[in-house]
């Protein structure tokens, strides 16, 4: 399987942060000494943890070795580790576990997120943000273009509905808190939503390798995005 790319990615560093943000502010004003960024890509979620706890030990894991080195030269004082996200297991508890737009790519979530809470400190915080966009008309494209090549399935499944989750945690003892925020994000072109898409290593269109099979898959999603979809991702 092809590896991130990094540059790609960050072409949308302010899109792809906001949620981070966002997120981050529910629970900056926390007391942490121990912090892991899951799925911490090229570091752009991982600088705000830093920034909102100074003196805290900061961790990203990711099984992306592009975006790991993209990650350790922006982020020296912080700490980077090449590992597997569904089998992690840290040092220490950490006090929280923060994951932006990384856990919507793994597969049971009724078994992850039990594991994730078991692994926290005392009183930790787990800190989830997973973009619902699977029926949205660029993912629904993504699925329509791999059918047509013939590509695997190799994509997202639908997330579980908000009283799914909240009861999946609260039986862990936990106190929830839910939300649903929708983010609208014009784009320059249709190229600009082919490279969004593009960004992301583990999507329906993954099982095409090498530069003439990404080439394809480009020119296909060009295509098609072409005739059905606005700029807007």
């Amino acid at each position: 399987m092809a590896d991130w790319n990094p540059s790609l990615y960050l072409q949308f560093d302010a899109e792809r942060t906001r949620p981070a943000a966002d997120l981050l502010s529910r629970i900056a004003h926390l007391q942490v000494e121990h912090a892991v960024d899951l799925g911490c890509g090229p570091g752009n979620s991982t600088r705000l943890l830093r920034a909102a706890w100074p003196l805290a030990t900061i961790v990203g894991i990711d099984n992306s070795p592009a975006m790991l080195v993209q990650a350790a030269q922006a982020l020296p004082d912080c700490e980077f580790i090449d590992a597997d996200i569904a089998r992690w297991r840290p040092a220490q508890p950490p006090d929280v576990i923060y994951a932006n737009a990384s856990l919507q790519w793994l597969t049971d979530h009724e078994t992850l997120f039990p594991h994730l809470v078991n692994q926290l400190a005392d009183n930790g915080t787990l800190a989830v943000q997973m973009p619902d966009n699977w029926q949205e008309p660029s993912h629904t494209l993504m699925r329509q273009v791999a059918s047509e090549m013939g590509l695997p399935d190799r994509g997202r499944q639908p997330l579980l509905p908000p009283a799914a989750w909240y009861d999946l945690l609260s039986r862990q003892g936990c106190e929830v808190d839910i939300w649903r925020t929708t983010y609208f994000h014009p784009l320059a072109s249709h190229q600009a939503i082919v490279d969004w898409l593009q960004g992301h290593r583990v999507t329906p269109l993954s099982g095409r390798p090498g530069r003439a099979g990404r080439k394809r898959v480009s020119h296909t999603l060009f295509r098609i995005a072409g005739r059905t979809l606005s700029v807007t991702v």
